[in-house]
C-alpha cells in the first residue's frame, strides 16, 4: 500500500511540474495548419519536418494562401569536412554539419524571426570500408535532420 502511495505521489509531482515525454509537443492553433516553404522539398530535413509536424497534430496545408502559418526554410545545407588525417595524409575522421535557417510568419506578421539551427556529428573513416562509411554518413545526416526538425517543432510549440 505504501509503495502505491509513493508511486501515485511521484506521478502527481511529474505531471504537476510540466514534465512531458519527449517527442510530442502540443502545437498552438496558429501553427496547426502550416505551409512549409522550401527550395528543396525532398531534402532529409524537409521530410523530417513534415513528419514531425504531422506526428504532433498539424495538418499540412497544400496551398500557401490556405495556411494558418508559413514556415519558410531559408537554408538547408550539409557540409562535410576532414577533421583529422593519418600519418600518410589520408583522412581518418570526418565531421558532418547540418545547418538549417528558417522563419515563421502568419497573416503577414512575423512570429519567429530568421534563426539558424545547427547539428554536428563526427565519424571515423577507413578507405577499406568505403561503402559502409558512406552508409554511416547517410544515417548521420538523417539523424541530424530529425534532430533539427524536432528542435524547430519545439520552437513552434512555444509560440
Amino acid at each position: 500500500m505504501l509503495r502505491w502511495l509513493a508511486l501515485l505521489a511521484t506521478t502527481s509531482l511529474l505531471g504537476g511540474c510540466g514534465f512531458h515525454l519527449q517527442g510530442h509537443a502540443s502545437l498552438p492553433a496558429v501553427v496547426k495548419n502550416p505551409y512549409v516553404e522550401a527550395p528543396d522539398g525532398q531534402s532529409d530535413f524537409i521530410q523530417s519536418l513534415r513528419h514531425a509536424l504531422l506526428s504532433n497534430g498539424a495538418q499540412l496545408a497544400q496551398d500557401k494562401s490556405k495556411a494558418s502559418a508559413v514556415v519558410s526554410i531559408l537554408k538547408d545545407n550539409v557540409v562535410r569536412r576532414v577533421s583529422s588525417v593519418s600519418a600518410l595524409n589520408q583522412p581518418n575522421q570526418y565531421e558532418v554539419t547540418y545547418t538549417v535557417a528558417f522563419s515563421v510568419s502568419a497573416g503577414g506578421k512575423e512570429l519567429l524571426a530568421a534563426q539558424e539551427l545547427t547539428a554536428t556529428r563526427s565519424y571515423s573513416f577507413q578507405e577499406t570500408l568505403l561503402l559502409a562509411k558512406g552508409h554511416e554518413e547517410a544515417i548521420l545526416r538523417e539523424d541530424m535532420a530529425r534532430d533539427l526538425a524536432d528542435r524547430l517543432v519545439r520552437q513552434l510549440s512555444s509560440l
